[in-house]
């Protein structure tokens, strides 16, 4: 069963979006919400598979909405407004747009990709139990993470990773030395990682806050990397700072 949420302010789409999600076996509608403020709330509780979401909000639009969760689930975007589907694919857990009002025959058609992603999901997560994990941090130590790269753990200090970015199915760190590209997930290396030292300031990008050399705008600068810092990530990333 796909548990999901609906959240719109519209009160009429959130019952057209219910109605349609009713003719899917599959489909179980376990929340609604007006706003994503009490969705918030939900999901730091619950989990859900799927999110119908509107993209625009009195307290937030869809897009920061979903940069403010740590692990969004997949989500269908609903709106009125047609401008916004290319800035909607960048981000991950977005796996279709529908534009209102929405019929029943595009709808099931996101239904089915939504469908589909879970199924790779739970295919990627059945291969990685009995596969090697690409990651493992070690026993006897909170200083350093293994990598594996071609059938050889390969030791990395936390202190010498510069900064992590998402690149499809992998992940590419940098570090002072070397450079390692891994086949994994931000999610997963962000759990090993410590939070003193570490932050994921964009989507895509982890970085050692330490290794700043300077913050211009909505970007950062790691030795001669330029990274962008998603607005949802930047209030935090000032309170890590020491400010004068």
């Amino acid at each position: 069963m796909i548990k999901c949420l609906i959240i719109d302010d519209e009160e009429m789409a959130r019952a057209i979006i219910a109605k349609h999600c009713s003719t899917v076996d599959e489909i179980e509608v376990v929340e609604q919400f007006p706003n994503a403020i009490q969705a918030i709330k939900y999901l730091n509780s619950n989990e859900v598979d799927l999110l119908f979401l509107d993209i625009h909000m009195p307290d937030f639009t869809g897009f920061d909405f979903i940069e403010t969760l740590k692990n969004p689930p997949l989500t269908i975007l609903t709106t009125s407004d047609k401008n916004f589907a290319i800035e909607a694919f960048e981000y991950d857990s977005i796996v279709d747009y529908l534009v209102k009002p929405v019929m029943l025959p595009r709808f099931l058609k996101a239904v089915q990709r939504a469908k589909s992603s879970l199924e790779k999901q739970e295919e990627t997560v059945e291969n990685s139990r009995v596969g090697e994990a690409p990651l493992a941090q070690a026993p006897s130590s909170n200083k350093d993470l293994y990598v594996n790269i071609d059938r050889r753990l390969i030791k990395i200090k936390f202190e010498s990773i510069d900064s992590i970015e998402a690149r499809g199915d992998y992940i590419y760190i940098k570090t002072e030395d070397k450079n390692y590209t891994v086949h994994s997930t931000l999610k997963k290396i962000e759990e090993k990682l410590p939070d003193s030292i570490f932050l994921k300031i964009h989507r895509s990008y982890i970085i050692n806050f330490h290794k700043i050399v300077d913050i211009e705008d909505n970007s950062v600068l790691i030795k001669k990397d330029v990274i962008p810092i998603s607005r949802s990530n930047r209030p935090e990333l000032m309170k890590r700072l020491n400010l004068l």
